[in-house]
């Protein structure tokens, strides 16, 4: 499956891929033609093949489970072009990465510049990646909640990195996730602020959803 979202600065289309329905994203500086790919789950060839037409400049990894790199090697080894992720998921890819991304660093893409955010919790690497008005969040946040955790220190973790990094972005940016449909940030702190408000088991962790846990 894929789908698209663009405005005059950029393009961005996601590939929903495997047997895990894991998002690839692909995005596109649309003066230049520059290339980014966020993730490479599965389904090396359909991945390529969407990458046709572009420039490739960097693979970019939000976060090591096996679901979102299984493509990896294969896809690095035909586009020879570097591999970036954070220090602490880095030891979990197949070979070691090029480039070594942290909070606030920037990559650059043509004309466009995308924001590097460290929203560990779902694994104590896990990135983030802001252009324009677009996040693409790994398994931090999806529709109505946060990605899994094993722990109740994840998922305070996670938590702590969607209040002070994801909800300080505007309303209206869109937000999409490692796995099934975008959403938009706005419906995302409404529903947060009704879980706020509650109390909960100080053991919650697992698979949480923000109306009904």
């Amino acid at each position: 499956m894929e789908s698209t979202a663009q405005d005059s600065d950029v393009k961005i289309k996601r590939l929903e891929l495997g047997p895990f329905g894991t998002n690839a994203y692909i995005v596109v500086c649309q003066a230049t033609g520059d290339s980014i790919l966020v993730d490479a789950p599965a389904e090396a060839g359909e991945i390529l093949r969407q990458l046709d037409g572009t420039n490739p400049r960097y693979i970019v990894i939000s976060h090591s489970h096996f679901d979102h790199i299984q493509a990896l090697d294969e896809v690095k080894s035909e586009l020879k072009i570097p591999v970036a992720v954070h220090p602490l998921d880095a030891a979990n890819l197949p070979s070691p990465p090029d480039v070594e991304l942290a909070d606030g660093d920037t990559v650059n893409v043509g004309q466009l510049k995308i924001r590097v955010l460290y929203t560990p919790g779902h694994t104590p690497g896990g990135l983030s990646f802001l252009v324009g008005k677009y996040l693409i969040s790994g398994d931090t946040i999806f529709p109505g909640g946060p990605g899994k955790t094993g722990t109740p220190a994840d998922f305070k973790q996670i938590v702590d990195s969607i209040v002070t990094k994801i909800f300080v972005l505007p309303d209206d940016t869109e937000v999409y996730p490692g796995h099934g449909d975008p959403t938009v940030l706005g419906k995302e702190k409404k529903e947060f602020a009704v879980f706020a408000s509650r109390s909960h088991d100080p053991n919650l962790c697992g698979d949480v959803l923000w109306l009904s846990s």
